[in-house]
């Protein structure tokens, strides 16, 4: 099912799960168990994250399709343009169509470590013409990426909002943010792009914290901002992983409370292809 008719027909919050593509056969066996141990939870839908410039495209498709037809839950690609020419994009999204995908979210992509972004020959160059290329020839339900404390390449926040402007204009159907640790963050940002005209649904990206070291370093490329008084706490289980487990978990269950107390429309939980947080998490809200 496309996931802005879900977002559209829902009666309660919609729930979803990143995950990425392992790199052995073994690994790719435990992922698939780690997504059938969040089964029993609903979730609306899976998505499945690009590697770097595109690697492993081809094991996105097998995933995606494995999760949809095997698992029975429905899954999102992450297409980027990282690193592929506009043949060899649609040569993915005839695979994908092909094994009745239908949500595609449709990205820039990240440079290799320490270079600037570079479009292939033949590429794209921002997230917005890969989605008008799609929607020249493929009718799948496209989502688009937003940063509620702006994109790291962005000179200024207001660029950031033109440019998100554009990609919902070119065919982007939802919005999923990039991870952040404070909601105050995500409220502000959804209200400037309401005000630009953006009307689109916007799902919040929330990653439960296992390893403070992990998150710290995630946040640092992402350009998020760890709170004060989190980072003091986290300080404060320093070396101890149990207790900053612990801290991960009740700071983004406290989140997503409050995210979906005050009006977002679901949670898009970036799992870190591991399961115990996220089950616990979700667990606490469907029980409430």
């Amino acid at each position: 099912m496309r996931i802005d008719r879900m977002l559209a027909a829902a009666d309660r919050p919609l729930f979803s799960f990143e995950f990425f593509p392992p790199k052995s056969p073994a690994g790719h066996e435990a992922l698939l168990r780690t997504i059938a141990e969040l089964q029993p939870l609903q979730p609306g839908f899976v998505s499945v994250t690009y590697g770097a410039m595109g690697s492993n495209r081809g094991q996105v498709v097998e995933l995606v399709d494995q999760i949809r037809n095997q698992l029975g839950i429905e899954a999102m690609a992450h297409l980027s343009c990282t690193g592929h020419t506009r043949e060899e994009i649609a040569q993915v999204l005839e695979r994908l169509a092909a094994a009745g995908i239908e949500n595609v979210l449709a990205l820039r992509g990240d440079p290799p470590k320490g270079e600037t972004f570079k479009p292939a020959p033949g590429g794209f160059a921002h997230a917005s013409d890969l989605a008008t290329f799609i929607r020249t020839r493929w009718p799948f339900c496209l989502g688009g990426a937003a940063y509620p404390e702006m994109h790291p390449d962005a000179p200024d926040a207001e660029t950031d909002l033109r440019n998100l402007g554009a990609k919902v204009r070119a065919g982007a159907n939802f919005l999923v943010t990039q991870l952040f640790f404070d909601n105050a963050d995500y409220f502000a940002f959804v209200e400037r792009a309401r005000a630009a005209g953006i009307a689109v649904p916007i799902l919040p990206g929330i990653m439960p914290m296992a390893d403070a070291a992990q998150i710290r370093r995630i946040a640092g490329m992402c350009g998020a901002r760890i709170p004060e008084i989190l980072e003091r706490r986290l300080a404060g289980a320093d070396g101890d992983a149990d207790a900053a487990f612990a801290i991960g978990v009740e700071w983004a269950l406290a989140q997503c409370r409050g995210l979906l107390r005050d009006g977002a429309p679901g949670v898009h939980f970036y799992t870190l292809n591991k399961s115990p947080a996220t089950r616990h998490i979700l667990s606490a809200l469907r029980t409430g």
